[in-house]
């Protein structure tokens, strides 16, 4: 079974950016028949995430949370946008999150505001973000400001909902998730005699 997580930062209760982030899951869930869909809400690990920036390890709810995001086999990651860029909320759990964990993995971006002005933030934090961690970021990004919630026609929020869900199910169909192959362990005292100068005799 194919698994996608879901990865919403939003802060409020009702958020759009949850909103947007349960509409692209439904839509990839529409592209991908039997996919299971697992949502990650940042609000209420807040705390957690910035405990373990400081201490280095994640409580219990924390470390379900990034095994859900390590395990799936596609990413939607959803986030408002906050003086042009991603929140800080956002950005604080890909950076506890194992930096190899998202190799190979298909993730698509998507982004909420109050004014298309933010949309270019896809473009020059998220996508970014996710290539430097090595996952294949799908073309379409899905961007939401408040006028585009009320859009009905042509190329509607609606229309990029459905096209980026599309590529999404579409990579996941045909490219098996890669993981990365575990190297195999040295045992420190062959690894400290390949450390000793060479000498002949």
């Amino acid at each position: 079974m194919t698994v996608i997580a879901v990865v919403s930062a939003g802060l409020s209760q009702p958020s759009s950016t949850r909103l947007l982030a349960d509409r692209l899951a439904e839509a990839a869930g529409r592209h991908l028949a039997g996919a299971e869909i697992r949502v990650v809400e940042l609000r209420g690990l807040a705390v957690d995430i910035a405990n373990n920036l400081v201490t280095g390890f994640p409580s219990p709810a924390l470390k379900e949370a990034l095994e859900t995001v390590e395990r799936a086999d596609g990413l939607i990651a959803v986030t408002p946008i906050f003086t042009a860029s991603y929140s800080g909320l956002f950005k604080s759990f890909f950076d506890v999150l194992d930096n190899t964990a998202l190799q190979g993995t298909p993730v698509l971006i998507a982004a909420t505001g109050g004014t298309a002005r933010h949309s270019l933030a896809l473009e020059h934090a998220l996508r970014p973000m996710f290539t430097y961690l090595r996952a294949v970021v799908v073309p379409t990004a899905v961007y939401a400001a408040s006028e585009d919630w009320g859009a009905t026609s042509g190329d509607g929020l609606a229309s990029r909902v459905d096209r980026a869900a599309g590529e999404l199910a579409a990579l996941l169909s045909r490219t098996p998730r890669k993981r990365p192959a575990e190297a195999p362990l040295i045992p420190f005292e062959q690894q400290l005699a390949a450390l000793r100068p060479f000498t002949t005799g």
